[in-house]
């Protein structure tokens, strides 16, 4: 179930150590096809390619950017772990990727740079949006699920290792063969 931060902590809802927010803009009139440029390049971007899984800020789920209401609307939409305050020097410690959203941001209403980190935390929340819901369908933190990933490739390493055989049917690895059945 998510529950509210307190009010002064940050916004959006969080379940567990997850937070999500919502950020919601108005793109200059006529800026709608160089924003559309704008967001292809950060696509691109090493890291941001779909299959990349390499996020400059280790804490992210997700992010995404919608155009809408015939590409006049901007959102974008994240989950991370951990405090709000931790994200957001993240973010704007994360060099190149500070660099792409600079321009994204650039081409919508409100938007005067991103100077220092008082100036990143005031466009958010001036443009951040309560959810009114929020829920995940999985636990764990970006860096336990990577963990949980890499120690699933090493025991499948193991059931396909031919040495493995005795050691496989000692009883005690009986829950991890139970699970790697699935």
């Amino acid at each position: 179930m998510a529950s509210s931060a307190p009010a002064s902590s940050q916004p959006g809802l969080s379940v567990g150590p997850t937070s999500e927010f919502s950020l919601f803009f108005h793109v200059k009139p006529g800026l709608a096809p160089s924003l559309r440029t704008a967001l292809l390049a950060l696509q691109n971007t090493p890291g941001y390619r779909p299959g990349d899984y390499g996020i400059a800020i280790q804490t992210i789920h997700e992010a995404r950017f919608v155009l809408f209401d015939d590409d006049t609307r901007l959102a974008f939409i994240t989950s991370f772990d951990g405090p709000w305050d931790a994200y957001m020097e993240d973010f704007f410690n994360s060099g190149p990727t500070l660099a792409l959203f600079d321009v994204i941001f650039d081409h919508v209403d409100g938007y005067d740079g991103l100077q220092d980190l008082a100036a990143v935390k005031g466009f958010v929340l001036g443009a951040e949006q309560a959810a009114a819901a929020y829920a995940r369908n999985y636990g764990g933190t970006v860096k336990e699920i990577k963990k949980a990933q890499r120690v699933n490739a090493a025991f499948q390493q193991v059931l396909d290792h031919p040495a493995a055989a005795e050691l496989l049917e000692h009883p005690a690895m009986q829950p991890l063969l139970d699970e790697a059945g699935d």
